[in-house]
């Protein structure tokens, strides 16, 4: 990211609303939105393929299910907060992944600007890529501030997404989102 020009944006948009950018409160603001915004979407440096790398070979097995990931990103389209929850079941075709790797694949595609849509897809595909289970399914409830805050202002509205990839059997969906609850 280039912080200088982030900086000098930061600084037009406040100017533009009328601020004195050299009051106390906001001499400081750049530098800080420029921090912010950079940890915001330092996804984009990170790799799934890397995270999901290290597996464990595993006899049978059912059903792995993590959820309440938590989560938040940055809405490509007002660039404001959105957050909720993830949940990932996958069948495992004899490897498994660290649970803490599937919180960390979340984060790779959390931390970008985003569209929960693509969240949800970008999750579920890196995990069928990557780790090669036999089906992977992906569950995301997140709240808007882009809907909270602004335009509709509907405070505590949800939305939620889901993906499902490869051999998931229908029976096993319905049982996935009854545990997931």
């Amino acid at each position: 990211m280039d912080r200088e020009k982030a900086m000098k944006a930061v600084k037009m948009l406040l100017e533009a609303i009328g601020e004195d950018t050299e009051r106390e409160g906001l001499k400081e603001t750049p530098r800080r939105v420029a921090d912010a915004f950079a940890e915001f979407t330092g996804g984009e440096n990170m790799s799934a393929k890397d995270i999901l790398s290290t597996t464990f070979d595993v006899e049978g097995g059912d059903i792995v299910i993590e959820k309440d990931i938590s989560f938040s990103s940055t809405c490509e389209h007002h660039l404001m907060p959105f957050f909720g929850r993830v949940a990932i079941a996958y069948i495992p075709d004899k490897k498994v992944v660290g649970l803490s790797k599937l919180a960390r694949c979340v984060e790779v595609f959390a931390k970008r600007l985003q569209l929960q849509e693509r969240l949800t897809e970008q999750i579920a595909s890196a995990i069928m890529e990557y780790l090669a289970p036999k089906g992977v399914m992906v569950w995301c409830e997140a709240e808007h501030t882009c809907m909270t805050c602004r335009g509709v202002k509907k405070a505590g509205s949800k939305t939620v997404t889901y993906k499902v990839k490869g051999d998931f059997p229908k029976e096993k969906i319905l049982e996935v989102l009854a545990l997931i609850k």
